[in-house]
C-alpha cells in the first residue's frame, strides 16, 4: 500500500500539501488515506519501486525521464535549467523538478563486475489485429504532433557520415556507448538501474540524448506494464547508424510498442553523430524534424538542443498539453454571412460528416480519423486566408476548431446546412458529389452510402431529399452518355481534382477568368491564392468554376495538349450531370454549356488535323485527342436527343 492525500478540488491537487496555495488553504482540505485511490488528482507519497522517492508524483501528470549520453551524465542537470528556460520562452509553466527523473549511469557505462540479469520484455508484440489497430491510433497520434510541430524530414545523410560514426565508436571518448552495444552485462545494468527509478504505473515522457536515445528505444519495451509512455522526444542520436541496433533493435522494434503514444526525433544539421539523417530510415513508423543550433564544439550537447523551441515544444506538449495561450487564441468567431469558399467548405464538412454516420466498424473509424484531419486544415486555413486579407472570422467556421494535437480533443460537429435556392445548389451539389470530400485521403465507400448521405444533405438544405436523389441520378446519365455503351464507370471518381488544378496552373487561371462559377471572377482569384486549386478548399471551388465557366478560355484550355483526355472527360461529364440536373429539377438551363462545348471541339479537331498530318497513327497524342472528340460528340448528342439544345434565333424556341 502506498500513502496518498487526496484533495477534494482537483485543482488543489495541482500544489504540493506541505505548500498549499491560496485556493487550497480556503478551505481545500486533504486527507491521508491507506490505499491509492483511482481518482485522477490522486497525489501519490509513495516509493517508486526499488529505489529512491522521487518526490511528489501527481498521477494526472506524467513524469519526465531524461537520459543521458556519455561522458559524466551531466552531473549538474544543465540541460533542465535550459530546458525550463525554452518552455517558460514559449508559454509553457516551468519544469516541476519534483517531477522529474534523471538517473545516472555514467560509472555503470565505463564497466561492471556483478552480474544482472537484462530485464525481460514486458510489453509483447500484439496480435494481427490489435498491431493494426494500434498502429492507425499511433498514425493519428503521430500525425498530430507532426500538425503541430511542422513537416517530417529525414534527411539524406552526408557523403562520409556512416564513416565518420564507426570510426568515432572506436575512440576512447565513445568508449562507453561501444560498451553499451557490445557488452551485455553492462547494458543490463544501465538498464536496471533506470527502472529502479520508475514507478509502476502512470505517464511517462522520455526525452533520451545521444546514446540515451539508444537507451530509450532499447528501455520502452521494458517499462512495467501499467506506465505509459505520453512521448518520446529522441536529440542528437546516432541510432540510424548501424553500429547501434543493439540486440537487433530494430526487428524489436518493427512496430510501434503498444504502451508508447509517439515518438519524434531531432536532428541537428551540423552534428556529426546525427551525420545529417533521421531516425525514421530505420524506424520508417515515427518521425523526423530537421534543426540548426550555433556551430561549435558543443553542437552536439543537450543543452544545445534544449535550447530550440522546436525540440522544447515537442516535450512541452507531452507534459503539459496545449499551451494555455493557444488555447484563448482559438475566436468564437462573430455572427457574419458565409462568402462562397466558407460556404464551400462547410457543406462538404457536413456532407462528409453525414456521411460518416452512415459507416461502421473499420471503415467508420478511418474514416473519422481522416475527417479529423481535414477539417482541422480547413478551418486552419480559412483562418489564415482571412488574417491575410483582414476578414472577421463567422462562427460558423469558429466553431469548428479544436485541437488537432491533442489526440483526444473531440471534432466539433458542423451544423446542419442553410437553406439554399435550387438554382444556386446546382454546382455546388454536382461537384461535392463527385469529388473527395476528405481529400487527400482516400476510401472507397460504396456509391448508395454517398446517395444516402446526399439525400440527407439535401433535405436539410429545405431542396427536399429527392433533389439529392436527383444529383446522383443526373451523374449516371451523364457518365452514361460519354461511355458510349460501355457501361456508366469511365470517370473516375475525383478526377477532376487534379486535372482542374493543372488547368489554373497550365492558364494562369484564364479558364476560370472565363466564368465566375461558384462566386464572382474576383472572389475565386482571391481564393486560389490563399487555398491553391489542389487542395480541399481550393480543389473544390476550382470544380466548381470549371463546371460553369464559359466563353474561349475554357474550350481552348480543354483542347490543349497540357490537358488530358481524362481531365476533359471529367469536366464536361460535370458540366453534363449539371444539366441534367437543371433540367430534372426544371430549372432554367446553363446556356453556355452547348456554346463550350462546340467551341471545345472545334479546337479538338484543329489540334488534331495539325498533328495528324505528319505523326504516327499509333500516336498517343492522337489517340487522346481522338478521346476528346468522342466526349464532345457525345455530349452534344445528348443535349440534342434530350431537348436541351438552345433555340436559334427567331424560331420561338424550337430546337435547331
Amino acid at each position: 500500500m502506498r500513502e496518498v492525500a487526496v484533495y477534494e478540488d482537483p485543482l488543489a491537487a495541482r500544489h504540493c500539501p506541505d505548500s498549499p496555495s491560496p485556493r487550497a488553504s480556503a478551505g481545500k482540505k486533504f486527507r491521508e488515506i491507506a490505499i491509492l485511490t483511482e481518482k485522477p488528482w490522486a497525489v501519490s507519497l509513495g516509493r517508486p519501486r526499488g529505489g529512491e522517492p522521487n518526490g511528489v508524483f501527481l498521477s494526472n501528470e506524467p513524469i519526465l525521464l531524461f537520459l543521458h549520453g556519455v561522458g559524466d551524465g551531466d552531473q549538474d542537470d544543465n540541460w533542465k535549467a535550459r530546458l525550463t528556460a525554452t518552455l517558460v520562452r514559449l508559454g509553457y509553466p516551468e519544469l516541476n523538478t519534483g517531477r522529474v527523473i534523471t538517473p545516472k549511469y555514467a560509472h555503470a557505462l565505463r564497466g561492471s563486475d556483478d552480474k544482472e540479469p537484462l530485464p525481460g520484455l514486458t510489453i509483447k508484440q500484439p496480435s494481427r489485429e490489435v498491431a493494426k489497430k494500434n498502429r492507425r491510433d499511433f498514425e493519428r497520434r503521430i500525425g498530430a504532433v507532426e500538425y503541430r510541430l511542422g513537416r517530417h524530414d529525414r534527411g539524406e545523410g552526408w557523403l562520409g557520415g556512416e564513416a565518420v560514426i564507426n570510426l568515432a565508436v572506436g575512440l576512447p571518448p565513445f568508449g562507453q556507448a561501444s560498451n553499451y552495444m557490445n557488452n551485455p552485462q553492462i547494458r543490463a545494468q544501465v538498464l536496471n538501474r533506470i527502472l529502479k527509478t520508475l514507478p509502476e504505473s502512470g505517464r511517462l515522457v522520455i526525452v533520451g540524448h545521444s546514446l540515451g536515445s539508444v537507451i530509450a528505444a532499447d528501455l520502452v519495451r521494458r517499462l512495467p506494464v501499467g506506465l505509459d509512455v505520453a512521448g518520446m522526444v529522441t536529440i542528437g542520436s546516432p541510432l540510424a547508424n548501424g553500429n547501434f541496433n543493439v540486440d537487433k533493435l530494430r526487428e524489436t522494434l518493427e512496430e510501434p510498442p503498444t504502451n508508447l503514444a509517439w515518438w519524434v526525433n531531432f536532428w541537428n544539421v551540423h552534428d556529426p553523430v546525427a551525420a545529417h539523417r533521421g531516425v525514421s530510415s530505420v524506424f520508417p513508423w515515427m518521425i523526423d524534424f530537421r534543426i540548426r543550433t550555433k556551430i561549435g564544439p558543443r553542437v552536439h550537447d543537450a543543452v544545445e538542443y534544449l535550447n530550440n523551441e522546436s525540440v522544447a515544444a515537442a516535450i512541452g506538449f507531452a507534459l503539459f498539453g496545449s499551451k494555455s495561450k493557444e488555447l484563448a487564441g482559438i475566436d468564437a468567431g462573430r455572427e457574419i454571412a458565409l462568402d462562397p469558399a466558407e460556404r464551400l467548405a462547410i457543406t462538404a464538412l457536413r456532407y462528409a460528416y453525414l456521411m460518416k454516420m452512415r459507416l461502421e466498424g473499420d471503415q467508420k473509424d478511418r474514416f473519422a480519423g481522416a475527417l479529423r484531419q481535414v477539417q482541422a486544415a480547413v478551418v486552419d486555413d480559412i483562418r489564415k486566408r482571412n488574417v491575410a486579407e483582414g476578414r472577421t472570422m463567422p462562427s460558423a467556421i469558429a466553431r469548428l476548431a479544436f485541437d488537432l494535437s491533442d489526440p483526444h480533443a473531440t471534432v466539433p460537429e458542423p451544423l446542419p446546412s442553410s437553406h439554399m435556392a435550387k438554382d444556386d445548389a446546382v454546382v455546388l451539389l454536382t461537384v461535392l458529389a463527385a469529388e473527395n470530400v476528405i481529400r487527400p485521403f482516400e476510401i472507397s465507400i460504396p456509391k448508395d452510402k454517398w446517395h444516402e448521405a446526399m439525400k440527407d444533405l439535401t433535405a436539410e438544405m429545405g431542396l427536399g431529399s429527392q433533389y439529392g436523389a436527383d444529383v446522383f441520378t443526373a451523374a449516371r446519365r451523364a457518365q452514361e452518355a460519354l461511355s458510349g455503351g460501355f457501361g456508366a464507370n469511365l470517370i473516375k471518381w475525383g478526377a477532376l481534382g487534379a486535372g482542374a488544378a493543372a488547368i489554373v496552373v497550365a492558364t494562369g487561371g484564364l479558364a476560370l477568368a472565363a466564368g465566375a462559377g461558384l462566386a464572382g471572377a474576383a472572389v475565386i482569384t482571391s481564393a486560389l491564392a490563399a487555398f491553391g486549386p489542389g487542395g480541399m478548399i481550393g480543389g473544390l471551388i476550382t470544380a466548381g468554376t470549371l463546371v460553369t465557366a464559359g466563353g474561349g478560355g475554357i474550350a481552348f484550355s480543354l483542347a490543349s495538349p497540357g490537358t488530358t483526355a481524362e481531365t476533359l472527360e471529367a469536366v464536361v461529364e460535370r458540366r453534363l450531370a449539371a444539366a441534367i440536373l437543371r433540367q430534372r429539377q426544371r430549372l432554367e438551363p446553363d446556356p453556355s454549356l452547348w456554346r463550350v462545348l462546340v467551341e471545345t471541339e472545334i479546337e479538338v479537331r484543329r489540334e488534331y488535323e495539325r498533328l495528324d498530318e505528319f505523326s504516327d497513327e499509333s500516336a498517343q497524342s492522337l489517340k487522346e485527342l481522338k478521346r476528346k472528340i468522342e466526349a464532345t460528340e457525345r455530349a452534344l448528342q445528348y443535349l440534342r436527343d434530350n431537348g436541351l439544345e438552345p433555340a436559334v434565333p427567331g424560331t420561338s424556341g424550337e430546337a435547331a
